[in-house]
């Protein structure tokens, strides 16, 4: 049949997607109310328990599936597609943990605050767990090939579009003028609002613990790239 690609594993993949973005998104809208009523240390940590383990689930159940359904295109083996591979990807998780700059906060040690910042790599874009997102989903969707790799980034991507709104909608009830007077200074596309004059680059916001932080865990990522595949392998899913 013409449809025979078509496994249960892309529709298992896009509902893990839906019910990942509609808990972290949903515990996003509700932070408010949530930590008035038990504290902010404490959502925090219902915060990472919720989806610390979604997103180890939909980690496990991608990788060994990664390949399932049609074939769309195959680049690997092309000189030069692998290191392109691993720059986008080491790149994606230099925009995706911005958090690491307050981790005492992630980890609920210190007291959790939403923050306006204007520094370091929100002066290249405003939402960079978006952009670091997209560029993950290219550079993966370019080395699988596969229709499972298409949902999930589809899925991933249109996740973090809505989280661009939502978010700007969260600090503007926050912040008001404050966020406003911020988001006439910076761009949600990478480089804009340097590129209209809006902002500047400032390279020494670069040079602090916590991008050296970042990039320690990429290489730590990439040697142990290979032993997070066999071990999903093991699941059996």
């Amino acid at each position: 049949m013409f449809y025979d690609w078509l496994t249960i594993s892309h529709f298992t993949m896009f509902g893990l997607l839906v019910g990942f973005a509609v808990a972290h998104s949903g515990l996003a809208a509700l932070r408010s109310r949530g930590e008035k009523w038990m504290g902010a240390r404490l959502y925090r940590v219902l915060f990472a328990l919720v989806s610390i383990p979604f997103a180890t689930v939909l980690i496990l159940y991608f990788i060994p599936h990664r390949y399932d359904g049609l074939r769309l295109w195959n680049l690997q083996g092309i000189a030069g597609i692998e290191p392109l591979v691993w720059i986008l990807s080491a790149i994606s998780f230099l925009f995706l943990y911005p958090a690491t700059f307050n981790l005492l906060e992630v980890a609920a040690i210190q007291k959790p605050q939403v923050h306006l910042f204007e520094r370091g790599i929100i002066r290249i874009t405003r939402h960079p767990q978006m952009v670091g997102q997209v560029i993950w989903c290219l550079a993966h969707t370019l080395w699988v090939g596969t229709t499972f790799m298409l949902v999930t980034s589809a899925g991933l991507i249109l996740h973090h579009l809505f989280a661009v709104w939502h978010g700007d909608r969260r600090l503007h009830a926050r912040h008001g003028e404050s966020f406003e007077i911020l988001k006439s200074r910076t761009s949600v596309i990478p480089f804009l609002a340097i590129l209209q004059g809006r902002q500047t680059l400032n390279w020494q916001e670069f040079l602090r613990p916590a991008y050296i932080g970042v990039t320690l865990f990429v290489l730590l990522f990439w040697w142990a790239h290979p032993l997070l595949i066999r071990a999903s392998g093991n699941v059996g899913w």
